[in-house]
């Protein structure tokens, strides 16, 4: 009897492909062994049968179909209630509250196989919260949703910090959220955190305002950096990105002195500090939680 069943299977890192098209079928009672060399892909397929990493296509079933995804959103927090020791008599309560805090209550009876992804992620949150923690640790948990969904998860987490009491490390690559949920932002670069501080206090570091011309006027970056009302001097995609007091009237000054193919000026953001702190743009970085970053290699 067929008990793992794959079809079409593909990984890909960029323009590494750690998988590439695998279609097996296991039998029930079997010992099956997968040889290879080192990268040829053999733990990155066990990662994929084993849920810890996403397929790029092609799909793979376990013992038939998920049972959490099975389950109703109810029966999956009572299942995942007793694995997290929850007593019993304080079960449904328990259930009830978790479910209403992620806004999920109107859906509980229905089967998970049926949540969107933004439902699928606050219900992760639910069974997180069931035995009442105290420190959750949140990797990119809006990574995929689209803007709307990631404000409603936004909303969650706030309000889990204020009724909950839960401590929460989160990481992300989306500047706006951290400025969003945040009370301290950690910029980790190589290893190392180098810069720490409020969101506000970080991007008053930047010295004021930004403004980003793009330009042909020749050297004009050495030009409007001997401007007494310029601060500080970058480039990034093509653009002279300029830190200034006050924008609306630093601009028409500086366009006295360059020729502008276009310009726009805006109050710092946390990604404008993070440019101004490692030299790169965030959204160059690698999207994806930990598995999805690391667990690249057999």
């Amino acid at each position: 009897m067929r008990l793992i069943k794959i079809r079409n299977l593909v990984k890909k890192y960029g323009n590494l492909t750690a998988v590439d098209n695998l279609t097996l079928d296991i039998n029930e009672n079997e010992v099956f062994g997968l040889l290879g060399s080192n990268g040829a892909g053999k733990t990155t397929t066990i990662h994929m049968l084993a849920t810890l990493l996403k397929p790029t296509n092609g799909s793979a079933t376990v013992n038939g179909p998920s049972s959490d995804d099975m389950l109703t959103g109810y029966e999956n927090l009572q299942l995942h209630s007793m694995l997290y020791s929850v007593p019993r008599h304080a079960r449904r309560q328990r259930i009830d509250e978790v479910l209403e805090l992620v806004g999920l209550t109107d859906r509980k009876h229905d089967q998970v196989k049926t949540y969107s992804g933004g439902m699928r992620r606050r219900l992760e949150i639910a069974r997180g919260l069931l035995h009442k923690p105290k420190v959750m640790f949140l990797d990119e948990p809006t990574l995929g949703l689209d803007p709307a969904s990631r404000e409603t998860m936004w909303k969650y987490v706030k309000r889990l910090v204020e009724e909950e009491k839960v401590t929460i490390i989160l990481t992300t690559h989306y500047m706006e959220e951290a400025d969003m949920l945040c009370d301290r932002v950690g910029i980790i670069d190589k290893g190392r955190i180098v810069a720490l501080d409020t969101p506000a206090g970080l991007k008053a570091s930047l010295g004021g305002d930004i403004i980003r011309i793009k330009t042909k006027t020749p050297n004009a970056g050495k030009m409007v950096a001997q401007l007494d009302f310029v601060h500080k001097v970058e480039q990034s995609d093509g653009f002279l990105v300029l830190s200034v007091k006050d924008a609306k009237k630093a601009l028409p000054m500086l366009l006295q002195h360059v020729e502008a193919e276009s310009a726009e000026f805006a109050s710092p953001t946390l990604n404008d500090v993070f440019i101004q702190i490692t030299g790169r743009n965030i959204k160059e970085q690698a999207e994806g939680g930990f598995m999805e970053r690391y667990a690249k290699y057999d």
